[in-house]
């Protein structure tokens, strides 16, 4: 078998079998010079001269392969098949022993497994950190003996969800994935099942998505591997008594059985009714539902979200119908610990943070009565709803329209002839007071964002701009040149943000430290009460509030604070964030519910500095004047 002298090459001979690139386009991916590029390539020829192909560069177009024997290179393919399925970067690695973990009846060894994969057992021990993270998430452990090896220790259950959500979320990243084609599936049972349900849905009328119509195809593999390895399900017992889920549950066992040549448990059939009845899209009316914990779900977070956050849905026919809908099988999966996956959860906590935060508060809330405990990825969907919700009662991402000052020394009908023409242009434009021009002249300092007149007048600590009665298109053209500057933004970092909540912490801190420092800070000024340190540590603990790229958001359950203020703090050291991550640039949040509106904002704000990947330049701030001119800047650039 060919053996490439490092990885790098190997990737590189797979990226320029399929298709032609030119030099840069290779530095670029590989992270290299173009002098690398050339030096690679001709490493990969003289590898290549063996096997009847060379790689040439034409110009103007890149590197392509050429095949001089058709019949040699035939051979070096086929070795790079196999070759393939041996994992190279660090999170392949991840996942091949995630799977070897997760299917193995024995103890393994990384000794054996270092030699097959060509890396060295060091490198497998680093690995293993994340593998352990992953499994633990499920309740599950490894066990290493001396001479032995390490072995996976856990339930059934948590085996076979894990395995799952593993295939299933590669599946959607990537349907190629070398993994999803191994004997791990039994890739042609697969394609059976595949075959098989959906008929058998369509049949019995359940509606299913088609995420979890294939979950359930990949569940149905997995469960298949584990029976013929003699791991069946030996205890589990269900409630749902629905007809046609049980119909359909009856039949993809039957099949199981065939499939297994074994005996298929009737903890086996129940666990393949609970999992389709809790990924079932409902399509009842509200009225028709008839579940006390729906109901009561559903009134809880609505009350809650109107008495701690001011945004009162609860008359909201919609929302309602929508959360009891999604609800009422999300209380089947809760009850049994079914987990699905939700592709969308980083997304949804990264860019909808305060519809995150007002859902889980008030599902937290909630968990307190109640022995139901909801995953990250369940709150998520809920948070779907919450928002919609939101957006069709409140304006959703509050913007600071542009205040201005009318000066006119004319008659009313001129002023309210400018008024129309200025309403009918920018809608937006708010108009505070109109004033003379003597009264102008008095005036030493301009609160509004600018002035419009009908006279040319001096210009004080604001733009002044020029209007006649009935304007002209360059008249309009600069009045729009000031309207439409985004004022939002900027305007929260006026008002929420200031030095004396500035601080760049050199010193090395825990998170707990930090917001015992920082409350108390905030108490003793008045802006909060001693039950906010208390609010602030229970949300983190809920889960973590970084946003990413090294930016967190901690802040109170509820709007809790007298006054609203944001704390920035730099932590050049950065600060250990729990799960692994760490926090360099921290704002804690001190939100009133006179504020509510205006929070939107805030958390709008910390977006876009996750966006633009803010952190670095942020963190490279002396002080607060130049926190504030970088921060101005990456809002600028959106």
């Amino acid at each position: 078998m060919v053996k490439f002298p490092y990885p790098r090459l190997a990737s590189l001979f797979d990226a320029l079998q399929s298709e032609t690139l030119p030099q840069e386009e290779l530095a670029k991916r590989f992270a290299v010079s173009t002098r690398t590029v050339r030096t690679d390539v001709t490493a990969l020829n003289e590898i290549l001269e063996n096997y009847g192909a060379c790689f040439i560069h034409q110009r103007g177009v890149g590197y392509r392969l050429q095949i001089n024997d058709a019949e040699l290179f035939s051979a070096l393919q086929q070795q790079e098949s196999k070759r393939r399925t041996t994992p190279r970067s660090a999170q392949e690695r991840v996942h091949h022993l995630l799977v070897r973990f997760l299917t193995s009846a024995f103890s393994i060894k990384l000794e054996d497994i270092a030699d097959e994969w060509f890396v060295s057992r060091g490198t497998l021990q680093n690995d293993m950190a994340e593998v352990r993270e992953h499994l633990a998430g499920y309740q599950l452990s490894i066990e290493s003996k001396p001479r032995y090896g390490m072995k996976l220790f856990g339930s059934e259950m948590a085996i076979r969800s894990c395995l799952t959500d593993l295939l299933f979320q590669w599946h959607l990243a990537d349907a190629e994935q070398s993994l999803l084609d191994s004997e791990i599936l039994q890739q042609p049972q697969r394609q059976i099942f595949s075959q098989l349900l959906h008929p058998l849905l369509s049949r019995y009328d359940i509606r299913v998505t088609d995420e979890s119509e294939q979950y359930l195809v990949f569940y149905c593999t997995v469960a298949l591997r584990r029976i013929i390895d003699g791991y069946p399900l030996q205890d589990f017992d269900v409630e749902e008594e629905d007809e046609a889920v049980r119909q359909v549950s009856l039949r993809l066992a039957d099949e199981l059985q065939q499939a297994a040549n074994k005996e298929i448990s009737a903890a086996e059939e129940a666990y393949l009714r609970v999992s389709i009845a809790a990924r079932r899209v409902q399509s009842v009316q509200p009225s028709k539902i008839n579940a006390d914990d729906d109901e009561a779900l559903v009134d809880y977070i609505l009350a809650y979200i109107n008495s701690h956050y001011n945004y009162n849905l609860q008359s909201d026919k919609q929302l309602r119908a929508d959360l009891l809908t999604h609800i009422k099988t999300m209380i089947t999966r809760v009850k049994y610990q079914i987990n699905i996956p939700n592709p969308l959860l980083s997304n949804i906590k990264q860019h909808y943070p305060m519809a995150y935060d007002v859902t889980l508060a008030a599902v937290s809330s909630w968990g307190k009565h109640t022995p139901y405990t909801l995953s990250e990825n369940e709150i998520g969907y809920l948070v779907l709803h919450i928002g919609a919700g939101l957006e069709r009662h409140y304006h959703i991402g509050y913007q600071r329209h542009p205040q201005v000052m009318l000066v006119c020394d004319t008659g009313n009908s001129t002023v309210r002839m400018i008024q129309a023409q200025i309403a009918r242009k920018y809608p937006q434009l708010v108009m505070t007071r109109i004033i003379s021009l003597r009264d102008y002249e008095l005036l030493q300092h301009i609160e509004e964002d600018f002035v419009i007149s009908n006279a040319r007048i001096g210009e004080k600590n604001k733009p002044v701009v020029v209007m006649s009665p009935f304007p002209t298109e360059y008249q309009l053209e600069q009045l729009g040149k000031l309207v439409l500057v985004d004022r939002t933004r900027p305007y929260m970092l006026e008002k929420f943000f200031d030095a004396n909540h500035f601080m760049v912490l050199n010193e090395p801190l825990t998170q707990q430290q930090l917001f015992a420092k920082v409350c108390r800070q905030l108490e003793q000024e008045g802006y909060v009460d001693s039950d906010f340190y208390h609010s602030v540590v229970e949300r983190e603990a809920i889960v973590s509030t970084v946003l990413g790229e090294g930016i967190a958001l901690p802040h109170s359950l509820g709007l809790l604070a007298k006054k609203t203020v944001v704390v920035t703090l730099l932590a050049p050291q950065g600060i250990a964030w729990g799960e692994g991550e760490m926090a360099y640039v921290i704002f804690l949040l001190a939100i009133s519910k006179t504020d509510y509106e205006e929070a939107m904002a805030i958390y709008d704000l910390f977006v876009t500095f996750v966006r633009e990947r803010s952190m670095h330049r942020l963190l490279g701030s002396n002080d607060f004047a130049s926190f504030k001119a970088i921060a101005l800047d990456c809002l600028s650039r959106i």
